[in-house]
């Protein structure tokens, strides 16, 4: 199960960084776009950051449900996979923005997308808590 447990962590780092990364980047593909009006190579940076952790994200997933049942479905897990859903579906949000800038639709401010990104830090957060104080 050790091997679970560690591809689990390198995936979930993975798309954590993700996470944080691609509503960042949107800031500066929306200063870059506005730049150049054209798509640039930020853009695709961002297009294959996006795709690429959204393949570690569906790995994290399928290895925390194994790593669930491994630990009997403890209370604490029920919490956790709430959080990780709230944090997919942010997650799946940022793929919509992504799409639109494909598209050069900006419409969000960087005012909106720093805190849109700040909100995955504070998901991250608690599930870190979670899984480090298993409050019940």
């Amino acid at each position: 199960m050790d091997w679970v447990k560690i591809i689990h962590l390198l995936c979930v780092m993975g798309w954590m960084t993700s996470i944080f990364a691609v509503p960042r980047a949107l800031i500066y593909w929306k200063r870059e776009y506005d730049r150049l009006g054209e798509f640039g190579p930020l853009g695709d940076l961002t297009i294959r950051l996006y795709r690429f952790s959204a393949g570690l994200a569906v790995i994290a997933l399928i290895t925390g449900l194994v790593l669930a049942q491994f630990w009997s479905w403890a209370p604490w897990i029920h919490l956790k996979l709430a959080l990780v859903a709230l944090l997919a579906a942010h997650y799946v949000w940022t793929g919509k923005l992504v799409i639109r800038a494909k598209r050069g639709e900006f419409r969000e401010s960087d005012l909106f997308l720093r805190i849109f990104n700040e909100i995955s830090v504070v998901g991250v957060i608690a599930v870190l808590w979670v899984v480090v104080v298993k409050p019940f």
